[in-house]
């Protein structure tokens, strides 16, 4: 889970935990980067919008190195939302989000593992 608000890191990974998801957290790109370096997650929730950096360019990143790990982007942009900036994720989660869709996601990317 990256995202800088930690109350929304805090919700998905409560969430997370109790339908038996490990969660590791990063509050920053740099975090983020350090904690896939640890091993490659089977999942990556990421926030568009991180501090003052942008959610993208980690996804390019891990795009170019890490194809196969799927991404969800979490973000209350409305012009993802509408389809007007395409990005390479496998899944669009608008804040503010239930956790039903949250956790809808989160199962339909790691199925199959």
């Amino acid at each position: 889970m990256v995202d800088d608000e930690p109350s929304i890191r805090l919700l998905c990974r409560v969430n997370l935990e109790l339908e038996g998801y490990e969660v590791r957290e990063a509050a920053t790109l740099a975090e983020a980067r350090e904690v896939i370096e640890g091993g490659p997650p089977d999942l990556i929730l990421l926030d568009m919008h991180v501090g003052h950096e942008r959610g993208d360019t980690l996804l390019g990143e891990l795009r170019a190195r890490e194809p196969r790990i799927p991404v969800a982007v979490v973000t209350g942009s409305t012009d993802l939302d509408s389809g007007t900036r395409k990005i390479d994720a496998d899944a669009v989660l608008a804040k503010p989000f239930r956790i039903d869709d949250l956790l809808g996601i989160v199962r339909s990317l790691t199925a199959g593992e």
